[in-house]
């Protein structure tokens, strides 16, 4: 097909959506070769793009009106998002083609739209993406990659924070709602025991919303407490430089999977076949309950998916993986 001279891409608003379009990004690029390739992106996740070298450049939306400002001039905008308002601002801006599913109402505003495919469930998100792109003409082809590639800068920043030595760490936290979260306790008593057998040291890993688990873990465990202190490029870089990573199903998750860091994640409420890390050095915990998959933010229950999960099971989840004898559903 006859190609684009610019085209931009509206980046998902979540950090693992945009570590798991990464290889619809990627198709975009083998399909436009000579085509100038950017991204539009929340401020929250911009800064992980400066990791896909296939972009010549990343530009943030902060608002409607700045969103519009940062997608007029190109030829062809593809939304990897779904929302009525993110096709409204490439309407506006004046982009000429748009592409996208056709989702909350917004099917007029597209000159290509794609209807949701009825297989979308229980599939990886990277099939959601790349399925969007076949319906409107743009081959995918090949393994799908979702890998970012950690600029020497950002793990320079991170190791001066992390200090010299090895290190397990810990990402105790996940945006969707308190039924992701494993308890820190128990992720403090699986890395503690990997550490020691590792002569590395607990680091904790988030936001500020994690700082209750990250001093938790520093007080049980000797950890090394990060949370809140990290800017994104830093915590690419910090995931970077692990020997392991024990999860919630997160954002942090996704990245550490997509730079080649063995990740163990507990999953609980949220579909594991959908949402699991992406890549061969990732292995899920989970236990096979009656209610889960659920999706609910709170249990209303005894949030037994993840109170049965003992970190025993954890642990050895992680031996296994890093001997390489496991990947997926433990």
């Amino acid at each position: 097909m006859s190609g684009p001279r610019s085209v931009v891409v509206r980046a998902p608003n979540w950090l693992g959506d945009a570590v798991l379009s990464l290889p619809a990004l990627r198709d975009l690029r083998a399909a436009f070769p000579g085509a100038r390739l950017e991204v539009v992106a929340r401020p929250a996740v911009a800064p992980l793009y400066g990791a896909v070298p296939e972009l010549a450049g990343v530009r943030e939306a902060r608002g409607f009106a700045t969103e519009v400002d940062a997608l007029r001039g190109f030829e062809l905008g593809v939304l990897f998002t779904n929302s009525f308002g993110t096709a409204l601002a490439m309407r506006v801006a004046g982009v000429p083609e748009r592409w996208g599913y056709a989702r909350d109402g917004r099917g007029l505003l597209l000159t290509r739209a794609a209807r949701r495919p009825a297989a979308a469930g229980g599939k990886s998100q990277v099939f959601y993406y790349r399925a969007m792109l076949e319906q409107i003409g743009v081959a995918t082809s090949g393994a799908p990659d979702a890998s970012l590639r950690c600029p020497d800068p950002w793990r320079a920043a991170a190791r001066a924070k992390l200090g010299a030595g090895r290190f397990v760490g810990v990402a105790p936290g996940a945006a969707y709602g308190g039924a992701k979260r494993w308890p820190a306790e128990r992720f403090a008593a699986a890395a503690a025991e990997l550490a020691r057998e590792r002569e590395a040291r607990v680091v904790v890993l988030g936001t500020a919303a994690e700082r209750p688990a990250g001093k938790m873990l520093a007080q049980v465990c000797g950890a090394l407490d990060l949370t809140g202190n990290t800017s994104l490029p830093e915590l690419c870089g910090a995931l970077a430089e692990l020997d392991l990573l024990l999860t919630n199903d997160s954002g942090p998750m996704h990245v550490a999977a997509a730079l080649g860091t063995p990740v163990v994640a507990a999953f609980g409420p949220t579909d594991w076949r959908e949402t699991a890390p992406f890549g061969g050095r990732a292995a899920i915990a989970r236990e096979s309950v009656e209610c889960a998959p659920c999706r609910f933010r709170e249990c209303p229950i005894d949030h037994r998916c993840m109170e049965r999960l003992a970190p025993a099971r954890v642990a050895e989840t992680a031996r296994a993986l890093l001997r390489g004898e496991t990947g997926g559903v433990a």
